[in-house]
């Protein structure tokens, strides 16, 4: 029985021996062939550890070729993969587990020991050492493509995280759409430093290129001059990476005297990349384009051609083909042209639900359609730009950051009195999280006390890179904190 679920194994099928994956730190190379093998030993691994069809199988494991065949045997198995942030706090990966109540742990050896400690029922760690013999795939019953494959957690509005169920249908479109929509190939070939526990890291280029038949070159821990040096040694055709990967990458020697002559497109994503970043790719002839995403939807959206990114850096193009949008001004009118409204997003690419939220799934899908909370407006073209947000989320280094979870944690400081939390632009990380803090009068001010109070609660990427004193909040004439104000005090 062969559906969308399968799709992997039919791959394997086609071109067995074209190379799948490649692993940068250890080197292994896995077949398409091999791949599917892997993919069916843990499939009947799980389902002989009782695993059923809509548990929840949880993963804390740094980047590696491993991580994919756990992914696909959730897949085959109907079980749901739910991918953990491992740059949360113990507290925070406490708080999603019990949220999403799996019924398996899978960690690598680096976060064993941490796995015992937060979770304790059933435990495996990667590699394993449970051998399979002869796996064999047994469809799931009662199969359909509404069925959800993926679990990732994102920021909450108000801080709390979501867990984000993706179907069958959202991952599968949105590959296929990436596909068409971007002209992908058997000879594509990408480098993913972008982490496997976010959307990114797996549903903007892996999943595509592995649907149709290209080869992912897997990195561990980002390093500048190893990821730059990856496009041209595994020669890439297409990679992903975030400004702040950029703008490390382009200050290497390497970068400066390398070309890189497999290279069709640097594709740019996470966060509102600098321009600085595009004119130095445009300088060396290379092709560089962004684009705009999110866990709820895809996260490929937009399609633009790298001649009209060089043209007006910024814009992230039109729809793909396989999905709609549109920009709603206050009044719920279709924007005109050059008009800022928020955007709304509409495709089977879209999640199913939040996990036990009804009420945030109420909140974001309107009539169909995804309420994204950004601001975009649109040029004469047809092209889209994204301008801004209308929630008060930091994007930093392409991890998000809601202000009210860290002042939360600030405000419990004993000498802390008042907090507020902006995100203050960056050409490095494109924000920065600044704390603005009114402390006792009786206490020396440490920036960073406040910051190694922040690390024993939060993900590090959530700690403010910036701790400002003042001796008083600015407040609107309702009595409310003035965040623009205090934008504006340090822009």
């Amino acid at each position: 029985m062969q559906n969308e679920q399968t799709w992997i194994l039919d791959r394997a099928s086609l071109t067995p021996s074209k190379i799948a994956l490649i692993d940068i730190q250890t080197k292994r190379k896995w077949s398409y062939e091999e791949l599917s093998n892997e993919s069916l030993k843990w499939l009947c691994y799980l389902r002989n550890e009782g695993i059923k069809k809509g548990n929840r199988v949880a993963l804390l494991a740094e980047n590696s070729i491993d991580i994919f065949p756990i992914l696909f045997a959730c897949g085959l198995g109907g079980f749901i993969y739910v991918p953990l942030n491992w740059r949360l706090s113990k507290r925070e990966l406490i708080s999603i587990l019990n949220d999403s109540s799996p019924s398996i742990l899978i960690t690598d050896e680096e976060f064993h020991n941490l796995g015992e400690e937060i979770f304790k029922e059933k435990l495996v760690r990667i590699p394993s050492d449970f051998s399979v013999d002869s796996p064999e795939f047994n469809p799931t019953p009662q199969w359909q493509s509404t069925d959800p494959w993926l679990m990732i957690y994102t920021g909450g509005t108000m801080g709390n995280p979501k867990g984000v169920l993706l179907s069958f249908d959202a991952v599968n479109w949105n590959a296929l759409n990436t596909i068409l929509s971007w002209n992908l190939s058997c000879e594509d070939c990408t480098v993913n430093y972008m982490p496997l526990f976010h959307t990114g890291g797996l549903n903007a280029l892996s999943i595509p290129i592995l649907m149709c038949g290209g080869t992912v070159v897997v990195g561990n821990k980002f390093d500048a001059e190893e990821a730059i040096r990856s496009v041209n040694d595994y020669q890439s055709t297409i990679s992903l990476f975030v400004p702040t990967m950029y703008q490390s990458m382009i200050e290497t020697d390497y970068f400066q005297h390398a070309s890189f002559p497999t290279v069709k497109v640097f594709l740019s994503g996470g966060a509102p990349c600098p321009q600085t970043i595009y004119s130095h790719f445009i300088k060396k002839g290379l092709k560089f384009k962004e684009g705009y995403g999110l866990t709820e939807a895809g996260p490929n959206n937009f399609y633009i051609d790298s001649d009209d990114a060089a043209k007006k850096p910024g814009s992230v193009g039109k729809s793909m083909m396989f999905n709609s949008i549109r920009i709603k001004n206050k009044n719920g009118a279709i924007c005109k042209v050059g008009e800022v409204g928020e955007l709304y997003i509409k495709g089977r690419h879209m999640f199913t639900e939040y996990w036990n939220n009804a009420e945030e799934t109420k909140n974001a899908i309107i009539d169909g359609w995804l309420k994204t909370g950004d601001l975009a407006k649109v040029d004469g073209d047809g092209d889209v730009f994204i301008v801004g947000r209308s929630k008060d989320m930091i994007i930093t280094g392409g991890e998000n950051v809601y202000p009210l979870e860290v002042e939360q944690c600030i405000v419990n400081h004993p000498h802390v009195r008042e907090v507020a939390v902006v995100g203050i632009r960056d050409e490095k990380w494109g924000e920065v999280v600044t704390a603005f803090i009114v402390s006792s009068s009786n206490w020396v001010c440490s920036e960073s006390e406040i910051q190694n109070y922040c690390r024993e609660q939060l993900g590090t990427y959530k700690v403010p890179k910036k701790v400002l004193f003042l001796d008083e909040l600015p407040k609107t004439h309702v009595g409310k904190i003035d965040k623009k104000r205090l934008k504006e005090s340090v822009n």
